[in-house]
């Protein structure tokens, strides 16, 4: 069975009011000018609403031939308010420190799996790069937090496989950056120095998988009857989210039920922190986007206000 296969580098150990994916709601979009550490303008001299935070599951290469997936994740994508640039965090990218990547325009993609239909191996997504957020990206860390940059490495499967479904002209710049550690509190941290993007028309996204125990699924179709522990650790981390009980989400690996099945290695659930911590008040509910479940394991995604 084909599965992904994680790249390590110097490992290191809302839009208010959006309801599930059902409806229908106006895309919203801008044509202005925009500066990096500025707050975006409306034509009519008005600050626009701030873009949200999400966290999302990639699934793998395969999410591109499926079409519910595929279609709630681009209809999401139609709900939100055309970002300016995206910034994401993937989960098959760890490096501490800190590391920025993608920044230049015209850099390969990542083709990080291995035992796929060679179709996924020519694929491409030609986001222009983004170099301007980079250096905001770098101003916004703590003075004492050095940050690499690593401008030709490309976005990996975590990024632009997700990314081609929701913006598939790949015409918004697209910036990629490392999970320098797996401390939620240090995660939460990141999202918070992050936060102020989100009123200068940046997109920030986590990108994981909200249950991930590949090597204990016993099926693998999409349509597989999800396995106990990924639904015990579905039910309890909605739970947990829909009370804002961030502090209970960071003591998953010893509270959560289903654990460490559902997580056997962590990487897929660290980026839900850092799209938390850049939430606008990180204790308040995020709305849940998607549901379900994909070769059993949790789709769930969300956004924050």
């Amino acid at each position: 069975n084909a599965q992904c296969v994680r790249v390590t580098e110097t490992c290191a150990q809302g839009r208010p009011g959006l309801t599930k994916i059902s409806g229908r709601s106006k895309v919203v979009e801008s044509s202005t000018n925009f500066y990096f550490g500025k707050q975006r303008m409306s034509a009519r001299g008005g600050a626009e609403m701030k873009m949200p935070a999400i966290y999302i599951g990639h699934g793998a290469p395969l999410l591109l031939d499926d079409p519910i997936w595929s279609g709630e994740l681009a209809h999401w994508a139609k709900e939100l308010p055309r970002p300016q640039a995206i910034l994401i965090i993937s989960a098959h990218w760890e490096s501490n420190p800190l590391t920025i990547g993608s920044i230049e325009t015209g850099t390969p993609l990542i083709y990080d799996f291995g035992g796929f239909h060679p179709k996924f191996y020519q694929m491409q997504y030609l986001s222009p790069g983004a170099p301007e957020l980079a250096a905001r990206v770098s101003a916004l860390m703590a003075d004492n937090q050095h940050v690499d940059h690593q401008p030709h490495r490309g976005l990996d499967h975590g990024a632009w496989v997700p990314l081609k479904i929701m913006y598939p002209d790949a015409d918004i710049p697209v910036l990629q950056i490392s999970i320098p550690t797996f401390d939620p509190e240090k995660l939460l941290e990141i999202g918070q120095r992050l936060a102020p993007l989100r009123d200068e028309g940046v997109l920030i996204v986590g990108s994981g998988f909200l249950t991930h125990g590949l090597p204990f699924l016993s099926e693998f179709r999409i349509e597989a009857t999800p396995p106990q522990w990924s639904v015990d650790f579905d039910a309890w981390a909605h739970d947990a989210l829909s009370r804002g009980a961030i502090d209970e989400l960071m003591r998953y690996q010893s509270k959560a039920p289903g654990m460490p099945y559902a997580h056997p290695t962590v990487e897929h659930f660290a980026p839900i922190f850092v799209t938390l911590g850049a939430a606008t008040k990180p204790d308040s509910a995020p709305t849940t986007t998607i549901d379900g479940y994909w070769m059993g394991l949790s789709k769930r995604s969300f956004q924050v206000a």
